[in-house]
């Protein structure tokens, strides 16, 4: 039953809401289909053409919109396809079977939430500042932070690509690079951090 049915997620990149519609085959079938988000300042279109569909995609993730060729048989049947992000390469919608498409806007919507809420904090790359971030933990885990002006431990300021070892007791502070395999790799070779003190 659900394979005659359609479903359609995005999220819409002026008001940050999940839109969700369904359509039936035969209406896609029969004509260029619209799913405007309840803002009325995006819409998502599918316009059936030779084989496979034109799709227009309002993007949660830039801000921006897109347009992809979905061949027809993967757009009507099946579990679906997801179009992704050219920018960030985020899968930014998706289009196929009900529960398939009802899942991963959930999860689209948690993942542009997060985004969003590390804006002013977006990194050059995330992988290297989480192993960075979790690298930090270990040496202060095992007390190897400390400053020059005889204090213990350190409080983190977090950057788009280091990261700031701040001294609570004078405010010295040391820059770690955090964008780069090496600026990993150079962390990792440390035991112990040592905060050039500030008088």
């Amino acid at each position: 039953m659900s394979e005659s049915i359609r479903a359609f997620g995005y999220i819409c990149p002026s008001c940050g809401k999940p839109v969700y519609g369904e359509r039936t085959h035969f209406a896609l079938c029969a004509a260029a289909i619209g799913l405007v988000c309840d803002c009325g300042r995006s819409e998502l279109t599918a316009e059936p053409m030779n084989g496979h569909y034109r799709v227009t995609v309002p993007c949660g993730v830039c801000g921006g919109e897109h347009r992809a060729e979905v061949p027809a048989g993967k757009l009507l049947q099946g579990p679906g396809v997801g179009l992704a992000c050219p920018d960030s390469r985020q899968l930014c919608c998706y289009i196929g079977d009900v529960y398939q498409v009802q899942r991963a806007l959930r999860e689209l919507e948690i993942a542009v939430q997060k985004k969003t809420e590390a804006e002013d904090c977006s990194f050059v790359d995330d992988v290297i500042m989480y192993e960075v971030l979790s690298e930090l933990k270990d040496i202060a885990a095992r007390n190897g932070i400390s400053c020059a002006c005889g204090a213990g431990g350190c409080s983190l300021e977090v950057h788009g690509s280091a990261v700031d070892l701040v001294c609570p007791a004078c405010g010295g502070r040391l820059r770690l690079p955090a964008a780069t395999d090496e600026d990993l790799d150079r962390l990792c070779c440390q035991y112990t951090l040592t905060i050039p003190g500030k008088k």
